[in-house]
């Protein structure tokens, strides 16, 4: 019997999309990083405030850092390696935008800490296998065209026994996704929000691994930019604004937060949550 094998005129253009897809976010991410000014950057709000769910519960599942060596994968401004490298960690910050990983560096500078910046592809990660004590992602699985190839990676490049953790976007949320559609002009054209089944193939690869979903009530918040407060999401990016005025928000948030803690005992409501975090062991 004859088999049959995918044409090579179509392996090449899923190949040029997804290189395409990856010049794009370049692109965009580092405009972003050119208006960005590191001395309004207040790093442990990304972490400790109350409108940083996903982080606190990252943080809860990592224990002591001290000495670990941390793959800030996806760095971005470097909020998340400067914080961890104040915590004692030995961090690289690596990004595929190579103005991202300069504001990190500056921002690290600025902290007084040192860390290594790389710039590297998250799905084709250039570490030898057995690398990492730790692997962490924030807000970057959904700005890949193949978000299970950097976690194959992020499995790869971890020492056995060490952890991947990330948190991004559901895509199950309406809410969210009207947002969506109206913040064309502060996010990408090819993000694509991850199914709540990528916790399943998180488990066939690792061998412990524990997650949660964050934001259902609590997106009235989100609601109230727009509606009451009038805030343009063209203008301010709202996942910027929570942790920038988190203190204003507290009281609304942690009051909400309740909500949220019950609403996720019920079937399938997780899903509905706008992000999801999630800490792996290998």
């Amino acid at each position: 019997m004859i088999g049959w094998a995918m044409p090579t005129f179509f392996i090449c253009s899923q190949v040029i999309m997804r290189d395409d897809v990856f010049a794009k976010e370049q692109r965009f991410h580092d405009e972003w990083a050119s208006t960005i000014d590191v001395e309004g950057i207040q790093v442990r709000d990304y972490f400790e405030a109350c409108t940083a769910p996903e982080n606190r519960f990252i943080l809860n599942h990592l224990g002591d850092i001290r000495g670990k060596l941390l793959l800030d994968l996806g760095c971005g401004a470097g909020e998340n390696s400067v914080y961890f490298a104040k915590k004692g960690a030995r961090c690289v910050a690596a990004d595929y935008s190579p103005g991202m990983v300069e504001v990190a560096l500056k921002l690290a500078e600025a902290n007084g800490v040192k860390v290594q910046g790389r710039t590297m592809n998250a799905i084709a990660l250039d570490c030898p296998d057995n690398t990492f004590d730790i692997v962490y992602a924030s807000n970057l699985l959904h700005h890949i065209p193949n978000p299970r190839a950097a976690i194959r990676e992020m499995h790869r490049v971890l020492k056995p026994g060490g952890k991947a953790c990330f948190w991004d976007p559901l895509r199950h949320n309406p809410v969210i996704n009207v947002y969506r559609r109206i913040a064309t002009k502060v996010r990408t054209e090819d993000e694509m929000p991850l199914d709540i089944n990528i916790v399943d193939f998180v488990r066939s690869h690792f061998s412990k691994t524990t997650y949660d979903t964050f934001w259902l009530a609590t997106l009235w918040i989100f609601l109230r930019f727009y509606l009451i407060e009038k805030v343009d999401p063209n203008k301010e990016r709202y996942w910027k604004k929570i942790i920038l005025e988190h203190s204003r928000l507290a009281p609304t948030y942690q009051s909400l937060e309740k909500f949220d803690i019950l609403l996720k005992k019920l079937p399938l409501m997780k899903r509905f949550a706008w992000n999801i975090a999630v800490v792996a062991t290998k």
